[in-house]
């Protein structure tokens, strides 16, 4: 509050001085009274007043001549005693604080309910903060009732000149300007097309059971009933926001249904002020249908352009605040505030007005100012529209039980029913007409989100509250009616709608930070999109962009950006935007600064720039700059390898670790091939078993195949144990046969015919002993193994690896 009240320091300090004032002045002879001793003591005397005046504002006035001074002047003679009035200690004025100590006292009622709200985690998890806040306000209602006092009702012009705009205001100041202008077609089309669909949908359902007999509602017009289809058919801002931001929900729907919240409003006042004078009239022509049909264009635009000026003239102020850095907040403030109020002040739109404002504004002041007013305008503006939505919700249900209401189950429950299904309808018929022109479709789920999130809220009651008896009678049926919409909406739409989202598995927000790369290849594709569609001759979305941002870096930035900023490339200042960003969450989180990442030396010493023909337009960087693009690119892409160099013909240098990698890899691909090798080996089937008669034929046709060689016993044997397999890297067929050759080094020529494994004949066995018990001479562990291992058919071979491990002597 001390910005409100800027000199309350300095009165502060001027309370010694005044009180001390107060008690010589209560000395003086003049200030006591001998007259009318039953007059009832007042904590401020006249001659209290006539001193702090003659303090703050003129010289010092003689009591004697004061003309408000009703006191007579103590004539009597020194002697005599006389009653003199005692001091007032203590005494109350509740009239000359109420207003504001009322405020304040409401305000903190705010806080202390939102504060509550989130320290309990099981209430905020089930209940949407808005309920709650409603159900507080109807228990304050009902207490101020309770004690026989009457409850304040939410004032109109209290709603739309001060509890409104800060919380559009911090909506369009921080708008997701990318995403709202790539869908800006789908949201006009809902907002405008939807809201008037809406509006003569419910309107008419309503005026046509009216006119039915026994409902006691044949009295009602045609016009008040479109009337009170256009206040009850907008989707509130304040409701969209206060239940979309805790589910969560992803930024494409968040956008629509929001941007749609926004942009309706001024489809709302001018259908509002149409059906309202149209029922003063005693005959509505089709020119005056003409004309209210031009205003909405007028009501629109004109809000816009009014927003629009005063965001430039915003944006221009802030470039000579490098001085006077305190101040910076407040400008931005005033300015959006007055544009609403211009904007109000000729019956446009006003929440379009400050929606221009602040999203013209804010790139060009965020280059302005500094960063602590930054951080001030973004911390005012979240606090402040928190605690106006927060009062609006609670002065909602304080309302309803102040408020007149006139309860009729027919007119209420049909316009419950009416609004539901003009909402599904509307939505569905939209959508499929949108999604011929749209690239990435609107879902069945994201049409189901798009409709069940069209909550009603307090610009409905207001607007309703505004109407007069004189020309709508019925206006406390038409307030119970929106009431019970607003209440259904924000209680069952919004209690519901989390599990819905969940159910139906909504794709959520994701926080995710934008980094260097992604800010480089946005703007590629805005460029090559670009260019495509200067090929094809199609003046299309990013065509327009594309030339606006021409026109702001010619011509708009050197006007409202002081300094070198204004010249400053695109990607400098977004990392210039991010470092910011940056340092604040730093700050906010109390953790220290991360240390930036080293500067990469890849290949830089190549890079040689070089001069740009004249015949380009592009332009020209300094050194610095130049420069400073590198280091941001360098500290911010992905690394490459140390050992990779840039090519260039002229400057090829040998790599000395070259060789070392090319043998590394050679030694693991051979090692991967004797990998397969032995498994294909130790996993060979074996032959069927031939019955005794073939084994005779085949031995007897080549009886030299199957005997033993008389060699064979001094050759070295493989042994391979299948419990406890080797790596490939540990086998060393080298080392296998340096230990044959050390057993019995063999002659060349032996070596050459002798290769590959020998199998040994098993001994027949003696009578009388066991085969099963009784180990023969070739029945050794290894030998044991090697059999189980050839015995074992395994998996089938792949066709490329039919070759033995180690082949037969050729």
């Amino acid at each position: 509050m001390g910005a409100r009240f800027p000199g309350a320091p300095c009165s502060c300090r001027a309370l010694p001085f005044l009180f001390c004032a107060a008690a010589l002045l209560g000395l003086l002879p003049g200030s006591t009274s001998s007259a009318n001793p039953g007059v009832t003591q007042q904590v401020y005397s006249p001659e209290l007043k006539a001193a702090v005046e003659s303090i703050t504002t003129a010289p010092p006035v003689s009591l004697d001549s004061h003309p408000e001074s009703k006191h007579p002047k103590n004539t009597s003679a020194p002697g005599k005693h006389t009653h003199q009035k005692a001091f007032p200690v203590l005494g109350i004025d509740y009239k000359h604080v109420r207003i504001p100590f009322e405020i304040a006292l409401w305000i903190l009622l705010a806080c202390l309910m939102k504060l509550g709200f989130h320290v309990i985690p099981t209430i905020s998890s089930i209940v949407p903060e808005s309920c709650l806040l409603i159900v507080v306000g109807l228990l304050v209602g009902g207490l101020i009732k309770a004690v026989g006092e009457t409850p304040p009702i939410l004032e109109s012009d209290v709603f739309f000149l001060f509890l409104l705009p800060p919380i559009i205001l911090d909506a369009g100041y921080f708008l997701p300007l990318r995403q709202f202008t790539e869908n800006l077609g789908t949201i006009l089309i809902f907002a405008v097309l939807g809201t008037l669909w809406n509006a003569f949908f419910v309107g008419s359902l309503i005026y046509a059971v009216c006119q039915i007999n026994g409902t006691g509602l044949q009295d009602t017009e045609l016009l008040a009933c479109l009337l009170f289809g256009s206040i009850i058919s907008a989707v509130d801002p304040v409701a969209v926001l206060a239940v979309f931001e805790e589910i969560h929900i992803n930024e494409l729907l968040h956008i629509l249904v929001f941007g749609e919240s926004l942009l309706n409003d001024a489809v709302t006042v001018v259908l509002y002020h149409l059906f309202e004078e149209f029922a003063t009239f005693d005959k509505v022509t089709f020119t005056n249908i003409i004309l209210g049909f031009l205003s909405f264009f007028v009501v629109s635009l004109g809000g816009v352009f009014v927003g629009v000026v005063y965001g430039i003239i915003g944006a221009f102020t802030s470039r000579f605040t490098s001085h006077i850095r305190v101040i910076e907040p407040l400008f931005v403030f005033l300015y959006s505030y007055m544009a609403y109020l211009s904007a109000e002040l000729f019956h446009l739109s006003g929440i379009m007005a400050l929606i221009a404002a602040g999203v013209v504004m804010r790139p060009y002041v965020e280059a302005n100012i500094s960063h602590k007013s930054h951080t001030t305008i973004k911390y005012f503006l979240k606090m402040w529209s928190s605690v106006s939505e927060t009062l609006i919700f609670i002065f909602l249900g304080v309302s309803t039980v102040a408020g007149k209401h006139h309860w009729n189950w027919t007119f209420v429950i049909c316009t419950l029913l009416f609004c539901l299904i003009a909402r599904v309808l509307g939505v569905l018929g939209l959508t499929w007409f949108i999604n011929k022109f749209r690239i990435v479709k609107l879902t069945p789920k994201d049409q189901f989100i798009i409709a069940y999130g069209g909550l009603r809220g307090a610009i409905a009651f207001s607007l309703g509250y505004l109407l007069k008896y004189d020309h709508f009678p019925m206006r406390d049926m038409f307030l119970t009616a929106i009431i019970t919409v607003i209440f259904f909406t924000v209680f069952v739409q919004g209690m519901t709608i989390r599990p819905l989202v969940d159910l139906l598995a909504v794709k959520k927000k994701q926080e995710t930070k934008r980094s260097i790369n992604e800010e480089i290849h946005t703007q590629f594709l805005d460029h090559l999109l670009t260019g495509i569609e200067d090929i094809c001759g199609h003046y299309g979305h990013h065509h327009w962009k594309d030339k606006l941002n021409r026109f702001n870096k010619k011509y708009v930035k050197k006007c409202l950006i002081a300094g070198e900023r204004s010249k400053e490339p695109q990607l400098i200042a977004f990392y210039h935007k991010m470092e910011m960003k940056q340092a604040i969450e730093l700050v906010e989180s109390g953790g220290m600064g991360k240390i930036p990442s080293a500067v990469s030396t890849v290949s830089m010493q190549n890079i040689n720039p070089k001069t740009l023909p004249v015949e380009r337009i592009l332009p020209a960087l300094s050194k610095d700059k130049e420069e400073e693009i590198r280091k941001i690119l360098r500290t911010n892409l992905q690394k490459t390898r140390q050992r990779l160099r840039s090519y260039n013909r002229h400057t090829l240098v040998a790599d000395p670790y070259e060789e070392a990698w090319n043998q590394m890899l050679l030694r693991r691909q051979k090692a991967r091939q004797l990998e397969q090798k032995i498994n294909n080996y130790l996993t060979v089937p074996t032959h069927k078993i031939d019955s005794p008669t073939m084994s005779r034929a085949r031995i007897g046709s080549d009886p030299l195949a199957y005997d033993p060689k008389p060699d064979s016993e001094n050759l070295p044997i493989i042994t391979i144990d299948p419990a406890s397999p080797q790596s490939p890297e540990s086998v060393d067929l080298v080392n296998e046969a340096l230990k044959g050759m050390s057993r019995l080094p063999p002659s060349p020529e032996e070596d050459e015919d002798e290769q590959g494994l020998v199998m040994r004949a098993k001994e027949p066995s003696s009578p009388g002993t066991d085969d099963v018990f009784t180990p023969g001479t070739g029945d050794s562990p290894s030998n044991q193994r090697i059999m189980r291992c050839l015995s074992d058919p395994g998996p089938r071979p792949d066709p490329d690896e039919g070759e033995p491990f180690i082949p037969k002597g050729q």
